[in-house]
């Protein structure tokens, strides 16, 4: 057997840790570039998540412009009805006024009517009354 196989030597040794080295860069290498690429892929997620943010953000936006435009809407509806149904009310009330007023004039002449014709009426029952029995 030969000494040599058991013992190693300097230049062995130099040579080993120069391959060790070798292998540590080649895998640094690869890990380096695998860790680019998952930032590569990070920073598109990134923009992604960014633009489809932007993207809710201004459908949010518009679906609330057009909500509150929906809700302006129906507020000036509902005001419209609103003054359409003050307005109706108050022609109403002056037709009931002026109907009220009408009857009470018509019933006062009525009245005034019937006490004038009870008064002729009690007028000739008093002259019948007064006049000799035969």
């Amino acid at each position: 057997m030969s000494t040599r196989k058991i013992g190693a030597t300097k230049e062995d040794l130099q040579n080993f840790k120069e391959e060790i080295v070798h292998e540590f860069h080649i895998i640094s290498e690869g890990v380096i570039s695998q860790v680019k690429q998952v930032a590569e892929g990070v920073v598109n997620v990134n923009e992604k998540l960014e633009r489809f943010r932007e993207e809710i953000k201004e459908d949010v936006e518009n679906r609330f412009g057009t909500l509150a435009q929906a809700i302006k809407s129906v507020d000036d509806k509902v005001e419209k009805t609103r003054q359409e149904l003050k307005t109706e009310i108050q022609e109403t009330r002056q037709e009931v006024l002026a109907a009220i007023k009408f009857s009470y004039a018509e019933l006062d002449r009525r009245l005034t009517n019937l006490e004038k014709e009870f008064l002729e009426l009690k007028h000739r029952v008093e002259k019948i009354e007064s006049r000799p029995v035969s």
